[in-house]
């Protein structure tokens, strides 16, 4: 373990809504040089799981526990018990509050979205910092840039804090990510100046809907996708097998049965350009990642920096409509335009006066070559590849395989940082860490999981022991899939191997029971009067 003066830096990066196959490094055509260099000289683990949605997600990597542990079962609505309150439970430690307590100065830029429920439109009503929406500050962090919710105008965020006060977003030259590695940069910069070792969350909202983009950035992009999605997703597997990200045996999975062929798609241009737009949003995200990489060579501490790459979801099937998730986004705009919410082909997305989504199948080519999307707990909802770099520490650049969870960063990083993890905090016993270091994989050192990795969102649930995984959509029947023959889970063998359905069944309901997970049928009357128009 690291020595009081030894300790690392730390840097977690968490891209929004970004699927498997949208880096470089994992096959994709968007240009993110920076996430490339590190998976080249760092580690790239083809395996880490997310737990599915956004706040679910930064629960688990914030605490170490399952997300139901952290209070956020659900979103960030009370569903009326501890396990589904829609906020960080006091039982649960952040990461903030441990490395704080260790000697870190804790700084966070980004998205925060594990603080309770706030109405975007109803600013006037927000009571940041209350006992049921605690901020960043009140977590663990020194410092803080960005947003306490899920989401919104990158020109024009509703809701903008640094440290414990709102603050004015100018009327032009602004945008979200920028802001957002800006901010970041300079906390790090004053900090190295202090001598202080850093945790930095750095949390975008990229390439999370609404399709908004700087203009020089979708130029990149605005012929690359013409030839469709079929194109793209075969063309992105092809690679991914070329560069030894996956293993051969595993088929691509079919287009989802939702999306039409490319050929019989009668708005082509426009269907190119909503994707143009995403791929610039996860372009700019990398070129801000590039910006905090030459910050700390600049300062000379880049070789004492663990740096953390990875995603909160699969990519984001949702569809925009009009009368849908946009219409809860403010529709007038500082500089006097309005905002017109909808995936509307007459319209060209990208500027602030529209809100738009990438919808169903270009999200199917974001998490190729697996099925299913954001909100299922199928491998396209919960792979996300992890890029871990770290050039004073890890011994040798390879792709790793192995299959590891969010619920395991905490203990990787308190491993790595020497800090202890707490029994207590502000008088709270703290419940003990769901997840494992897997630090021996940084020393070049063999490591397997050795408990299995569970999920549930919305009756979507799962488990992986060992190269088996059972999973089932909501209301459906259980599917068992052998893992390292079937990745892409294209042979279901739940009806031909009982026993390990049966096996599997018996330790989801086990851990099920002790996280405190309800049953989805008896929230659904819950979600549905706390979301309204907004449900899907």
């Amino acid at each position: 373990m690291a020595t009081p003066n030894q300790q690392p830096n730390v840097v977690v990066i968490l891209a929004d809504d970004m699927g498997f196959s949208d880096l470089g490094c994992t096959g994709s055509e968007i240009r993110t040089p920076n996430i490339d260099r590190m998976a080249a000289n760092g580690l790239l683990f083809s395996a880490m799981y997310n737990c599915a949605r956004c706040c679910p997600t930064r629960a688990s990597l914030l605490t170490g526990l399952y997300p139901h542990k952290a209070g956020i079962g659900h979103m960030i609505v009370d569903l009326g018990s501890p396990a589904y309150q829609g906020f960080l439970r006091n039982d649960a430690a952040t990461i903030g509050e441990i490395m704080q307590k260790g000697g870190y100065r804790t700084l966070m830029s980004g998205k925060w979205h594990v603080g309770g429920e706030f109405e975007p439109r109803d600013t006037d009503t927000w009571r940041p910092g209350d006992l049921r929406h605690p901020t960043p500050l009140q977590r663990g962090f020194d410092r803080f840039y960005g947003m306490i919710d899920g989401a919104g105008s990158f020109f024009f965020p509703h809701y903008v804090m640094e440290d414990d006060r709102r603050v004015e977003i100018p009327d032009t030259g602004y945008y979200f990510t920028d802001a957002v590695t800006q901010k970041a940069v300079e906390m790090v910069e004053e900090t190295v100046r202090g001598h202080d070792p850093f945790f930095l969350y750095l949390a975008y909202t990229a390439p999370h809907w609404p399709l908004h983009a700087l203009e020089e950035d979708i130029a990149r992009y605005d012929t690359t996708y013409r030839s469709g999605w079929d194109a793209t997703r075969i063309g992105r597997h092809e690679q991914m097998l070329s560069q030894g990200v996956l293993d051969r045996q595993w088929a691509l999975s079919p287009r989802d049965h939702a999306a039409p062929p490319w050929q019989d798609v009668r708005t082509q241009d426009w269907e190119a350009s909503r994707m143009a737009v995403y791929a610039a949003q996860v372009d700019r995200m990398d070129q801000g990642i590039g910006k905090l990489m030459s910050t700390l060579e600049r300062l000379g501490v880049a070789d004492d920096t663990v740096i953390l790459f990875l995603s909160d979801n699969g990519g984001c099937a949702e569809f925009m409509a009009e009368d849908g998730w946009g219409k809860s986004y403010p529709t007038d705009l500082p500089d006097g335009t309005t905002c017109r919410p909808g995936n509307t082909p007459t319209l060209r997305p990208g500027s602030a006066t529209t809100f738009m989504s990438y919808d169903l199948p270009w999200a199917n080519v974001s998490n190729a070559p697996f099925r299913l999307y954001k909100h299922w707990v199928h491998e396209g909802g919960i792979s996300t590849p992890l890029v871990a770099y770290w050039p004073g520490g890890i011994k040798q650049s390879k792709t790793v395989h192995q299959a590891t969870h969010v619920v395991d960063i905490v203990p990787t990083i308190l491993e790595i940082t020497g800090i202890d993890y707490p029994t207590e905090m502000g008088g709270h016993a703290i419940q003990s860490p769901d997840g494992e270091s897997f630090k021996p994989l940084f020393d070049g050192r063999d490591w397997q999981r050795e408990q299995p990795i569970y999920w549930e969102h919305e009756g979507n649930c799962a488990v992986r022991f060992d190269n088996w995984k059972l999973v089932r959509r909501f209301g459906e029947d259980w599917e068992l899939y052998e893992m390292n023959q079937d990745r892409t889970e294209l042979h279901d063998i739940a009806g031909s191997n009982r026993p390990m359905t049966a096996k599997l069944d018996h330790l989801y309901r086990a851990w099920a029971e002790q996280a405190g997970v309800l049953d989805w049928r008896d929230l659904i009357p819950l979600a549905q009067e706390s979301y309204g128009d907004g449900w899907d």
